[in-house]
């Protein structure tokens, strides 16, 4: 057909989106789509009211935008009944003695990701890809006798779902290397609370990030501590190794104090890149993942979800570092990680009491030589698109700029 003719094309009604937002609809939707009522303990009710609120007020999400809000809420409800239920038919899982080796964090763009990843290569190690954190519980109808001899269809699923963002905007693969199947951001996890910084990145949210990030996240990472139980359990039926694990969320800053709390023997590997690059380069990704469900995205407001962030996060984990003397944290340069990654390593395990066998070197040096950052395409920013101060900047985060920060 030419494109002359195109007015004689059928036309179909564009597509209809449930839009709701309220907690009411959200709930009854949950419960209708797993057949289950016990959400379990309901810390996550005052979160979640904070959520949707703020979205009505600031988000400006577009229909379809308020529509894929809707699925994943849902989803996020879905999976606490669905967890429940498990917790109650199967006790076992709440003698999941879960230990964890290291924890990366630091800024976003500090290359958090190649480095957990690299470290995720040890086999005496555990991790969470993508699909597990992002569907940490089965699917209705899943039972217990297919994990170890079926394929698991949330994969399948996830999958898609990295490919529609991807397909949504293309510019979203050089800002960060999507992969169902790698290991991937345990703040997912945290979600399932709706305390946690993802919706803020997506979304305009600002009243709702200010207030999730004055809270002692205490529930909240009680609440992720029995997703790693459920999810070990998980492993453990499909005949994976289990191991302690290697987990990695720049969020964890926020709340290093319960995290620590929760698995004491964690290493804190924190990674360094001065503010000039990672406060543009946040503020970009957070302009590409908006353009996803809203139609005027700010860069303004990007920044300022940037700035907001790393306040908090590099106040509370200084004062996690003070309180602690500086012990169980490893500091990495993120130039390091880039131009000598298994030298990082090296130091890493050193700090952990950890040897590096010579197979496990060599799979993590195949690992970087594979998936370097040379092999996804630049991402490109200025700190000027996002009316970002360089003087402003420097001032503000001076301390930290002189403690972590190498010279340009």
């Amino acid at each position: 057909m030419t494109a002359g003719h195109a007015h004689d094309r059928p036309t179909s009604p564009p597509p209809r989106f449930d839009v709701r937002l309220d907690e009411a609809s959200l709930r009854a939707e949950a419960c209708e789509r797993t057949g289950l009522s016990d959400f379990g303990e309901e810390s996550f009710h005052a979160p979640l009211a904070m959520l949707l609120d703020s979205i009505e007020r600031e988000a400006r999400l577009t229909p379809a935008g308020r529509a894929g809000q809707r699925t994943r809420l849902v989803g996020l409800l879905s999976a606490r009944l669905q967890r429940q239920a498990w917790f109650t038919r199967h006790r076992e899982i709440e003698a999941e003695r879960v230990e964890v080796r290291f924890v990366v964090v630091g800024f976003p763009r500090t290359g958090t990701t190649l480095l957990h990843r690299i470290l995720a290569r040890d086999p005496r190690s555990c991790s969470l890809a993508w699909w597990e954190c992002r569907h940490p519980a089965p699917l209705p109808g899943w039972r217990v006798e297919d994990a170890a001899r079926l394929p698991d269809p949330r994969i399948a699923g996830a999958q898609a779902e990295v490919a529609a963002m991807i397909a949504g905007n293309p510019a979203l693969a050089a800002v960060h290397p999507l992969d169902a199947l790698a290991p991937d951001e345990d703040v997912m996890l945290l979600e399932h609370a709706f305390q946690s910084s993802p919706p803020a990145g997506l979304m305009n949210v600002p009243s709702y990030l200010r207030w999730h990030l004055a809270q002692d996240g205490g529930a909240t990472y009680a609440d992720h501590a029995r997703w790693l139980q459920f999810l070990q359990w998980q492993k453990r039926l499909r005949g994976e190794p289990v191991r302690p694990f290697v987990l990695k969320a720049p969020h964890h800053m926020v709340h290093l104090d319960q995290l620590l709390a929760r698995y004491p023997q964690a290493i804190i590997v924190q990674t360094h890149r001065d503010p000039l690059d990672t406060l543009p380069s946040l503020a970009s990704m957070a302009l590409e993942l908006r353009r996803l469900v809203c139609d005027t995205p700010h860069p303004s407001e990007c920044a300022d979800y940037a700035l907001t962030t790393a306040r908090c996060r590099l106040e509370r984990a200084e004062g996690v570092r003070r309180a602690n003397g500086g012990k169980r944290f490893v500091d990495v340069w993120f130039g390091d990680v880039v131009s000598d990654a298994l030298g990082v390593v090296e130091r890493i395990y050193s700090a952990a009491g950890l040897d590096l066998p010579a197979g496990t070197r060599a799979e993590m040096a195949r690992y970087v030589a594979e998936n370097g950052r040379d092999k996804r395409p630049p991402h490109g920013y200025t700190l000027e698109q996002f009316g970002l101060d360089a003087e402003s900047i420097k001032r503000e985060f001076a301390e930290y700029r002189a403690t972590h920060v190498r010279p340009r």
